[in-house]
């Protein structure tokens, strides 16, 4: 037992520093091509501190844990919300931008609520829910919508690129960015494993420790990214990390592998879950969407539905 929750930690550890050093690599691999920051933030930050709960997903699927691999996305992406964000905006007012509001929050919460319905078979027809290929192939086709206006993004935003002062050599940002993804693997194998064996061992459900344990691990990432980039009033960065994660999460980390490998019970999960998985969404852009800010109070506002949700699963 001492030995698998060493295991855990260090896998843990082994994963954050692998998500950092890939995002370090990406960001400047980015940079040497001059894309904007808030590009940075919604593909290169955001898809690189998702890749521990992409990387978990996998090993959950090969492991037979379908019940880590939804939980790990519904509980992250509560986390980046809730969390990271009411941390994010006690240090400062976070301003969100008029294209961040109209755009990129919208397609959040469609991609969110097209999830829960997705998941709310077991409410609606009081039947054994099940997310099938059809239904990987879904989120996976919303996330292309993503894609293309990231795309569009890129075309119109590449020449007003801002200039960074130190840029890493275009060498060291490709080895940054391998050794990063390696260490991200190497670290969520340790961290599925470990995680399972101890859930198996102290009789608590696969659900709870998705959506807890892995969801808070896989999730340090971006809190640590989004709290570092307003210290520095890298406020695009901070917004576009968690906004980007959530569609990367529910687009790709959920969507992959239920595409590749089918069938996936998510009969456990609760409305609760479902319904702070909503909730997070919506209340991000009504707070986005009031005054293109965050501000300190709706963060505490944030962080107390945080608090609420983790006591309400666990109690």
């Amino acid at each position: 037992m001492f030995l698998q929750v060493l295991i855990l930690i260090i896998g843990f550890v082994i994963l954050i520093k692998g998500a950092d050093i890939f995002v370090d690599g990406a960001s400047h691999l980015a940079r040497n091509f001059h894309i904007s920051k808030m590009l940075i933030g919604l593909t290169i930050v955001a898809f690189g501190t998702s890749a521990p709960e992409f990387a978990v997903s996998i090993q959950s699927i090969l492991a037979g844990s379908g019940d880590i691999v939804v939980g790990n996305v519904v509980g992250s992406n509560i986390l980046n919300v809730l969390l990271i964000l009411g941390c994010a905006s006690l240090i400062h007012d976070l301003k969100v931008k008029d294209n961040t509001v109209k755009k990129e929050l919208p397609i959040t919460l469609l991609l969110t609520s097209l999830l829960i319905v997705l998941m709310s078979d077991q409410f609606i027809n009081h039947q054994e829910n099940v997310l099938t290929r059809g239904d990987g192939l879904t989120l996976l086709l919303f996330f292309l919508v993503f894609i293309y206006y990231l795309i569009s993004m890129m075309k119109n935003k590449i020449n007003n690129a801002e200039e960074e002062e130190t840029i890493y050599p275009l060498w060291k940002s490709i080895f940054y960015t391998i050794l990063g993804i390696a260490a991200i693997i190497l670290g969520s194998n340790l961290v599925v494993n470990s995680a399972t064996l101890v859930a198996e061992k102290i009789g608590i459900s696969e659900r709870i420790i998705g959506l807890t344990i892995i969801a808070l691990g896989t999730s340090l990432p971006e809190l640590v990214t989004s709290i570092v980039a307003t210290k520095k009033g890298e406020y695009d960065i901070a917004i576009g990390n968690v906004v980007g994660s959530n569609i990367f999460n529910i687009g790709i980390v959920l969507g992959v592998p239920i595409a590749l490998f089918g069938k996936i019970p998510v009969g456990t999960f609760s409305i609760i879950d479902l319904g702070f998985l909503f909730v997070s969404a919506f209340v991000l852009f009504a707070f986005s969407a009031n005054d293109y800010k965050i501000r300190r109070y709706e963060g505490i506002c944030l962080l107390i539905m945080f608090i609420l949700y983790y006591t309400m699963i666990l109690i």
